[in-house]
């Protein structure tokens, strides 16, 4: 039910309160991918964790190829357990991404990706994981492709709300370097070097935005 009481925040992948975020925002992420996707082709999800968000989409879209990817093998048993269960063909074997080591990025040469998608990472990940994601992006997007970041972010150093103010003070309160809520305009100034650019900022339930980056 995502209307049960919110469990403490535990960004591991396989936590209750992942599954409780997952179950309650992945309904307003699809509205916005319904929009935006195209009618076939390739989509690569960062940091799949349990395979939740992967899993619910694919059958929307039954003519993209989803490849799910994390940093942690340890829940690649999750996200397949979710595909076989919802018998999504169109889902494949998950991969393992590290954004800070490019030697662990797919071969362009083998796939190029019409979209590249990553939700509720960076309030507990580090500002300069974008860097990674950009040039992933440059590396790995088709020419006509988009990179897709869902979450609570500040905007000009200003909080949106002042439930994202609150949020942010939770997270930072457990005091572990690198929480709390980013900036949009700090992922726009690591992602031009790499040529890949804000092109749109879309308001989503409970105070997030899906951020469309694309090539300049």
């Amino acid at each position: 039910m995502t209307d049960q009481a919110r469990p403490p925040i535990d960004p591991y992948p396989l936590s209750d309160y992942v599954a409780w975020a997952g179950r309650r925002n992945r309904d307003p992420i699809l509205e916005i991918f319904q929009q935006k996707f195209p009618d076939s082709g390739d989509a690569l999800e960062l940091a799949s964790g349990s395979g939740l968000h992967i899993n619910h989409f694919a059958p929307h879209f039954p003519k993209i190829r989803f490849q799910p990817s994390d940093l942690i093998p340890e829940v690649f048993n999750s996200i397949t357990e979710k595909r076989e269960a919802a018998g999504n063909s169109n889902v494949a074997d998950p991969i393992r991404i590290d954004l800070t080591d490019p030697a662990t990025w797919p071969s362009a040469a083998e796939r190029r990706y019409d979209v590249i998608f990553v939700i509720n990472i960076f309030q507990v990940a580090p500002v300069s994981i974008a860097d990674g994601i950009a040039a992933l992006a440059a590396k790995l997007l088709k020419d006509d492709g988009f990179v897709a970041i869902y979450g609570p972010f500040k905007v000009d150093g200003d909080y949106t709300t002042d439930s994202n103010k609150a949020f942010d003070a939770e997270i930072l309160a457990a005091k572990v370097p690198e929480w709390g809520l980013k900036d949009v305009r700090d992922l726009e100034k690591a992602a031009k070097p790499h040529g890949i650019v804000l092109k749109e900022k879309i308001d989503r339930p409970a105070n997030n935005f899906i951020l469309i980056f694309a090539r300049g």
